[in-house]
């Protein structure tokens, strides 16, 4: 009988091992889903700063436009 469970025994462990494993990724999964989910909800300092200049630019872009459709308008009612 000893021999049997000696023998049983590491194999045990062996599955023993897949189990720890299993474990660690259930617990540490609703962690990783709360941080994805909370990265996804806030902006961090570099996409605000980029944001910003991207609407500067088509701000900036859109008074370029309308600036040369006044100048062109102003030429012709001359």
């Amino acid at each position: 009988m000893k021999r049997v469970l000696a023998a049983a025994f590491p194999l045990f462990l062996l599955a023993l091992t897949g189990c720890v494993s299993t474990v660690g990724a259930i617990v540490t999964a609703p962690v990783k889903a709360a941080s994805w989910t909370v990265d996804k909800a806030t902006t961090s300092q570099s996409e605000a700063d980029r944001n910003y200049g991207r609407k500067m630019r088509k701000e900036e872009e859109k008074r370029g436009r309308e600036e040369r459709k006044r100048a062109r308008e102003a030429r012709r009612d001359s």
